[in-house]
């Protein structure tokens, strides 16, 4: 690629390496060593440009442990040309580094080279690993599931009479949680010698640093004190690891454990901790894409190093293909509630000595670096340990303070659903602040869409759960949380900017179980929470007046488990149907809390529930949302369906 070529990345052009090079370097008479080193540039190369085309991604993970997967795959993977039923398994159990092994299977002619383009999308790739990819073995879930995992794969294949190595990758700040120690002493017990664990040590989690957030202490001799064998190597020393490997391989009747010392965006530069660390000790590089410019630099450094590699090894030149990038979207008005959310925090704290913060692992996607900044004394970095982090701010309530705790919805309704309840049982106030929930982002995939979290949450004593649409809504739901109300609350925030159709006041304030109107109509009332499902619902109510003479009234009810019988019976008198639209799945939803309500009150009115009826899929927003017919078009689709009076698709 030359000057041209690297002024055209500026824009929107991305390059990979094909798959006609990866071939020729397979199936070449190179040594193992020289044959890895330029596989893994190529595949750098290929993460980067799966990340950018996708404008999603983790680059950091995949680059420091895209070494380790490409030895595993070249090297050590026995039976792989037999089929993904024969051969020795891997699998990630931290899975944000799905496209470093993508990228590897794909080299390899084990998975469709064509699915490079189409990385977190619908009909694509998976932006975290999903056994519908060949040679994906295990969903990543919330973290610290793997080596049961691996406990569960090497058990099942015994009792078939096989014996398949398994291989799991776990990332260093997955192992504060605390599924991973309970896995460990019985895979001793039973013996199960073809487990073998390897830690990508690249010492930063998804923030900070390791250390800085929850210190692992002296990693051998822990693993070891439960009765693994234990090694450590340099995860960018393919000699190191195929010695450590060899020499772990030998050992039988217990499982193994590899220590790979790794470096967090390995490859490239600016993206290498510490390098990568803000002016404030966030990294920078663990999730997102990089833009033009960092494009453009990052390539121009994976493609150097191949040129190097090439030549090294005595091959020709660098062969690549050109990609181009969607176009970025124009920027709209958007209502960002994350980040009213962390303006409202920091004037409540600033007024209330008493509030004290709790964070697990994700102070940047939760909105707390002014809060983090201006009280520190007052924040809690818990690390990647919700169960911990909750039982705490319920110990912290007992002592009068007023604790609220974060992580992404998905994680914080469900990891630690247990001690919620514990906490809800002990009678104190504790608020629990999940982001990222509901649908969207569509990226990421199922893994992280919280389409559960209301029904996982709805039945535990005395916890409100409430959506806010709007940034008034944020801080009037902030405040309510805090002052109207004894009990604990849940707040669910959608964290993708959203333009709204419609505008709250700013003295907007909230009434227990009570909506806000904001589209008239009499024919039909839709109701619905946060900014993009009722922004859609206006539109489509829109559409069904314009077109089909349909008077639609649009509700936003923020109140997710609870409704004001008086107030219900009277938005609703008079309607030709109700409809509900949960961001959700429509099983344990708002919808059918509401739909409930209204049957106990004997309103005669049929009710249409419309939500999430099957496990989301990854990809663009736009793509996710058509797919579950919870756009516009879907809506209008749906709520005309209804009134015809056939059931909704």
């Amino acid at each position: 690629m030359g000057e041209s070529q690297l002024e055209q990345v500026e824009s929107d052009e991305l390059f990979y390496v094909p798959r006609e090079a990866f071939l020729a370097l397979v199936e070449g008479e190179l040594s193992a060593e020289p044959r890895a080193m330029v596989f893994a540039a190529y595949a750098r190369i290929n993460i980067l440009y799966m990340i950018a085309r996708a404008w999603s991604g983790h680059p950091g993970t995949c680059f420091s442990s895209v070494d380790i997967m490409t030895w595993l795959f070249l090297q050590k993977m026995r039976g792989l040309g037999e089929g993904q039923d024969q051969c020795d398994l891997f699998f990630s159990s931290k899975g944000h580094d799905a496209p470093a092994l993508y990228a590897v299977l794909s080299g390899l002619g084990l998975l469709d080279f064509e699915l490079i383009h189409r990385l977190r999308r619908v009909d694509g790739l998976a932006g975290h690993p999903h056994v519908e990819t060949p040679f994906v073995q295990a969903n990543t879930g919330s973290l610290g599931m793997g080596i049961s995992k691996a406990k569960g794969m090497a058990m099942a294949n015994r009792l078939r009479g096989q014996r398949r190595r398994v291989f799991v990758l776990t990332g260093d700040g997955e192992l504060q949680e605390g599924q991973i120690w309970e896995s460990l002493g019985s895979a001793v017990q039973l013996g199960l010698d073809e487990i073998t664990v390897i830690v990508d040590h690249n010492k930063i989690q998804s923030d900070t640093w390791v250390d800085d957030v929850g210190p692992l202490g002296e990693l051998s001799s822990k693993f070891a004190s439960f009765g693994w064998r234990v090694a450590r190597c340099d995860g960018h020393d393919f000699g190191a690891l195929e010695a450590a490997l060899e020499q772990l391989d030998a050992v039988s009747g217990v499982p193994k454990v590899l220590i790979a010392d790794t470096v967090k965006g390995k490859g490239v530069s600016f993206m290498e901790g510490p390098a990568a660390l803000s002016a404030d000790a966030l990294y920078l590089f663990h999730s997102g894409a990089p833009n033009e410019d960092a494009y453009a630099r990052g390539s121009a450094e994976l493609n150097a190093a191949a040129r190097a590699r090439m030549k090294e090894a005595g091959l020709g030149e660098l062969t690549l293909e050109q990609g181009r990038r969607p176009p970025r979207k124009p920027a709209l008005a958007v209502e960002r509630l994350v980040n009213a959310y962390s303006t409202a925090l920091v004037e409540q704290a600033t007024r209330n000595p008493e509030i004290v913060v709790l964070d697990a692992d994700l102070v940047k996607d939760c909105g707390l670096l002014a809060f983090r900044d201006k009280f520190p004394e007052r924040f809690i970095e818990c690390g990647i340990a919700e169960q911990d982090m909750v039982s705490q701010a319920g110990a912290m309530a007992q002592q009068g303070l007023v604790p609220i705790a974060h992580s992404f919805a998905c994680f914080l309704s469900a990891r630690p659903n247990e001690q919620i309840y514990n906490n809800a049982s002990e009678g104190t106030k504790v608020i629990y602040a999940g982001s990222l929930a509901g649908l969207l982002p569509g990226g990421p995939g199922h893994s992280h869409q919280a389409v559960r979290d209301i029904s996982s949450l709805a039945a535990v004593p005395d916890l409100l759960l409430i959506e806010p649409c709007a940034e008034v809504e944020v801080a009037a739901t902030l405040d309510f949380c805090l002052h109207g109300t004894s009990a604990s609350s849940y707040i669910r925030l959608v964290s993708v900017g959203w333009p709204l159709p419609f505008s709250l006041p700013s003295d907007h304030t909230l009434r227990l179980g009570i909506g806000t109107e904001v589209r008239s109509g009499g024919d039909v009332v839709i109701f619905g929470a946060g900014p993009w499902l009722l922004a859609n619902a206006y539109h489509a109510a829109e559409a069904l007046e314009r077109q089909q003479g349909v008077s639609t009234r649009v509700v936003d009810l923020p109140w997710l488990n609870r409704v004001d019988s008086d107030w219900l019976r009277e938005t609703v008198a008079g309607a030709q149907r109700v409809v509900t639209l949960d961001n959700h799945y429509v099983d344990g939803g708002q919808g059918q809390m509401l739909a409930s309500r209204i049957a106990c009150l004997d309103l005669a009115v049929p009710v249409t529930s419309i939500g999430v009826s099957e496990l989301p899929v990854c990809g663009t927003n736009e793509e996710v949302l058509a797919y579950h017919r919870l756009d516009p078009s879907g809506l209008k689709a749906s709520i005309s369906e209804a009134l015809a009076g056939a059931t909704p698709a």
